[in-house]
């Protein structure tokens, strides 16, 4: 565990050195102002406005986060050489992996409650106000699907360099939370085959819509119930515990020699 934190640890200092997340918080913070700026199309609904966009920006941003840093983290340890040092300590490869899975996951985390607290100072200062419960659930599932996200990329960086681990994060994730929800529609069109594989597909990839609450948080519908919560809750960690095992499954057969690294 000790070792795990201390891999943890080194993942926050070398975020924290290229500045990552701060460009994406003043990103998010220069698009707020701008949308405050404006009432738009003079509807006079600047505050729900802004919390809409600034909740949907706050997705964007930290899952272009958590794939960039959880995609990054093994291949550059790869292409440096110091994966030889990290595992001669000894550093077990599945210590590593959980290591900087938890780093990513951590540094994503607090990057969501600093983007979640802008949006909400910025609709505050114009009478917005929503309810607590609703509001932490709402970060907690977020953080959730940024646990999902980071293992999905630690998985396919075990394998492939870091832009291709990138892609296909991506191309899963955003295939899960657009396409997902709607299969079932699809499904009653198709029929026979194709509807078969569409079901296999909406069974097989993550469900990320159960995660968002961005509607409930808007129009205030109240939080969700403590079992239902918790039932999302536990539904997220199996699926991050099957994706950082199949990480390790694919890294602990894996053979490193020194003239090979170059490529990543």
């Amino acid at each position: 565990m000790t070792r795990t934190l201390t891999v943890a640890r080194v993942v926050w200092l070398d975020v924290i050195r290229r500045k990552d997340f701060y460009v994406l918080l003043i990103l998010m913070a220069l698009l707020l102002v701008a949308l405050v700026s404006m009432n738009l199309f003079g509807l006079g609904g600047v505050t729900a406005y802004v919390a809409d966009i600034g909740l949907m920006m706050s997705w964007v941003f930290t899952w272009i986060l958590a794939i960039s840093i959880g995609s990054r983290l093994l291949p550059q340890e790869e292409s440096r050489g110091t994966i030889f040092s990290l595992l001669a300590k000894p550093v077990t490869r599945l210590e590593l992996i959980l290591g900087k899975w938890l780093g990513a996951w951590s540094i994503v985390s607090v990057a969501t409650v600093l983007f979640y607290g802008l949006v909400f100072a910025v609709t505050a200062l114009h009478g917005g106000r929503f309810p607590g419960w609703i509001v932490l659930q709402a970060i907690v599932l977020h953080a959730m699907v940024v646990a999902i996200v980071c293992a999905a990329a630690l998985m396919f960086s075990t394998r492939l360099n870091s832009d291709a681990a990138a892609t296909l994060t991506g191309a899963l994730t955003a295939t899960s939370f657009l396409l997902v929800p709607r299969i079932p529609e699809f499904v009653a069109q198709a029929g026979g085959l194709r509807g078969g594989l569409l079901l296999f597909l909406y069974n097989l990839l993550p469900h990320f819509e159960i995660f968002d609450l961005r509607m409930r948080v808007l129009h205030d519908y109240g939080a969700v119930s403590a079992a239902t919560f918790m039932m999302v809750i536990g539904y997220g960690l199996l699926v991050t515990i099957g994706f950082l095992g199949l990480g390790w499954i694919g890294y602990r057969g894996k053979q490193f020699t020194r003239g090979s690294l170059s490529g990543y």
